[in-house]
């Protein structure tokens, strides 16, 4: 899966980057854990990405092993996206990158399902939030795999 891809560097942040660091790819990733598991779902967040590069990219996490589907059992045009083990453990990574918009860029509006996730880390603690959205996340592609076989 990855023995194919030339990395910049060997530098472990330039990795990541060039496999999720474009506009697009956490947005995506983002959308899979809040519930959007469609091709259609994901052209209606609010960001607006294009339909070729929302193909694109979704081509592109499927080849890295942190996106995958499976087809509707009635209609099989119908795929739904799902993140691999890989993809759901980008979500601290996730978790930390709105803590940091938070804190450093606090006069910026901030969507309901952010603020629902700082309270759930105020409670919490960051730790036992990301294993609770991650072992949430798990149970939900688990009734995904059931529904669609």
């Amino acid at each position: 899966m990855f023995q194919d891809l030339t990395f910049r560097s060997t530098c472990p942040l330039s990795n990541i980057l060039d496999l999720v660091g474009d506009r697009w790819s956490l947005i995506i990733i983002r959308d899979v854990f809040i519930g959007r598991n469609t091709y259609t779902e994901f052209l209606k967040s609010p960001e607006k990405i294009s339909t070729n590069v929302l193909v694109d990219r979704i081509k592109k996490l499927r080849e890295y092993g942190i996106l995958g589907f499976r087809k509707d059992k009635i209609d099989r045009k119908i795929k739904y996206y799902y993140l691999t083990d890989k993809g759901i453990s980008l979500y601290p990574i996730l978790t930390e990158m709105s803590l940091w918009t938070k804190k450093n860029l606090p006069t910026l509006p901030t969507h309901s399902l952010a603020q629902e996730t700082f309270l759930d880390i105020d409670k919490l603690g960051i730790d036992l939030h990301n294993r609770k959205v991650i072992d949430t996340y798990t149970e939900k592609r688990e009734g995904l795999f059931k529904e669609t076989l």
